[in-house]
């Protein structure tokens, strides 16, 4: 029994003697008292608005509804999470990377127009010249 109750004192019930023996058996599976197990089942039918006489078929409706709906909270708090994810670790990562990566770039040779053309062609030739700041 739970130590809340330990100090109650216990009171009787009048329930037939099949409903007492499935009672029982009901409260060793779930491993807790009979007072604890009657307990439980009452606050479970008193959180849910579950009514033990009405059938099932409507209020599943309502159930299935409060889960869709626990989903969808759970479904938008990951994708806040992830988002968050996304700002402060990923997006910082590939500019730090990209910046990297810019910086190694080998760096583009100077093409200069030749002085003296040669005299038979018409075609402009260019050569190139080595960037003498990287030698250093």
């Amino acid at each position: 029994m739970d130590k809340a109750f330990k100090k109650e004192e216990f009171e009787t019930l009048k329930i037939k003697k099949s409903v007492a023996i499935e009672f029982r058996k009901f409260s060793k599976m779930l491993s807790k008292s009979q007072s604890m197990t009657l307990l439980l089942m009452m606050d479970f039918f008193n959180e849910n608005g579950i009514c033990p006489t009405e059938s099932l078929g409507p209020r599943m409706e309502t159930l299935e509804k409060r889960i869709s709906v626990l989903i969808k909270k759970r479904m938008n708090g990951m994708i806040a999470i992830m988002k968050g994810i996304e700002k402060t670790q990923t997006k910082p990562t590939v500019a730090m990377l990209q910046s990297l990566f810019e910086q190694a770039e080998p760096p583009k040779k100077k093409l200069f127009l030749e002085k003296n053309p040669p005299e038979n062609t018409g075609n402009v030739r260019f050569r190139e010249i080595k960037n003498l700041e990287i030698d250093k």
